[in-house]
């Protein structure tokens, strides 16, 4: 029996389908290929991995929309919730088909809408492998083909109900993993030993697959992407603990900064105390300056505008936020150079930091929503410098 409270109403995905069509007119393409990914979950509710075999969604602007998939995988097509609901028609192939031949197919005259001319482009999703790129110019020669992430960004980028709700469920499961590692214990263990325990709580917690956990002891949390090792959690250091899974297909992403200071209480230096609330304040500030019609790029301004005043500006060395939902980093991006206005319905991650080489580093992030009234933050745990015996 399917979990509802887990998944996407069918209804939703021909709705989706329609937008997109939509949005396929509305940009002059003839039509969109969409292979294995998160495009081809958010528009069909097929999950998948990308192999030699070629799966292809094809949406013309006009006409049937066909999905097109290796005999081995036509069931698990035929099950998906927009063929279930009578919006697109399985095409299946053998093994010694000529896939991409199949596709092309489609292309012909008779086939295609009347509408779409030979010169209009065909939109490729951003995951479709080199290999079955080629194979495709190959077979439809002429024919321009451009991303299809212009249409799919717009249709991905602002989230419903369902979709905020399984965020919202994400990222309380990750708070509560988050509260659960802070309690301890931690001094003496490895730090891929935490990391493996992250992802145990993780599922724990809710999350059907655990995708990261970072797990930074010492001058190692100076690393933003560092990778959890055999380092020996020791008292007296800070952890950044970076952590993320998907729930429902949707994703979390958390980051709380704590300070182990065993069982002799060893405090935090001034410095990292004072850096802390540098970057606690940026992130508060950064978050009030979400609300509709902001450019993405000015929640990144606020916070580096903090960071900077506060004598840190060159430690903050990557962008303040990312989109997140069926990928955990999707547009809208929180950069400079991104003028995108945020609206009702997008969700993102607020995440300042500074990082001291060989030292030691802070990052706080939380997923919020851009809301009518501006954001609804996800993330409850609390942002408080946490000094834990470890």
């Amino acid at each position: 029996m399917t979990d509802t409270t887990r998944t996407i109403p069918d209804s939703r995905y021909g709705e989706r389908l329609a937008a997109c069509r939509d949005a396929i007119a509305a940009r002059g393409f003839a039509a969109l290929l969409v292979g294995v990914g998160p495009d081809l979950r958010y528009l069909t509710g097929f999950v998948g991995e990308p192999m030699e075999r070629i799966t292809l969604l094809v949406i013309p602007r006009e006409g049937p929309v066909s999905f097109v998939v290796p005999r081995l995988e036509a069931q698990k097509a035929l099950s998906t919730p927009l063929v279930r609901g009578g919006s697109a028609e399985v095409i299946s192939f053998e093994e010694t088909d000529d896939a991409a031949l199949l596709v092309a197919d489609l292309f012909a005259p008779r086939s295609l809408a009347s509408g779409a001319a030979a010169w209009e482009p065909i939109g490729l999703s951003d995951r479709l492998w080199a290999m079955h790129v080629l194979q495709l110019q190959a077979v439809l020669p002429g024919r321009r083909f451009e991303p299809a992430s212009v249409v799919m960004r717009d249709l991905r980028q602002v989230k419903d109900a369902d979709e905020a709700r399984f965020l919202g469920l994400a990222a309380a499961a990750a708070d509560r993993t988050v509260d659960a590692i802070a309690a301890g214990p931690l001094v003496g263990r490895t730090e891929a030993d935490v990391s493996r325990e992250v992802r145990r709580r993780l599922v724990d917690e809710g999350h059907d697959l655990a995708d990261f956990a970072i797990v930074g002891s010492g001058p190692n949390s100076a690393s933003s992407h560092h990778d959890a090792g055999e380092r020996l959690i020791g008292p007296g250091e800070p952890i950044v603990l970076d952590i993320g899974g998907t729930l429902g297909g949707y994703l979390s992403d958390t980051t709380r900064t704590i300070w182990v200071a065993g069982e002799a209480g060893l405090a935090p230096e001034p410095e990292f105390v004072r850096v802390y609330e540098l970057v606690r304040a940026a992130q508060a500030q950064a978050t009030a300056a979400v609300r509709p019609g902001v450019p993405a790029e000015q929640i990144d301004a606020v916070a580096r505008a903090v960071i900077s005043a506060g004598g840190y500006g060159e430690f903050f060395t990557h962008r303040v936020g990312h989109g997140i939902g069926l990928e955990v980093h999707e547009d809208p991006y929180m950069v400079a150079g991104n003028a995108t206005p945020l609206a009702p319905g997008m969700a993102f991650s607020v995440e300042p930091g500074v990082y001291l080489p060989g030292r030691w580093g802070v990052r706080l992030e939380n997923i919020v929503m851009c809301a009518s009234n501006g954001a609804a933050v996800l993330n409850r745990s609390a942002l408080e410098l946490r000094i834990v015996r470890g």
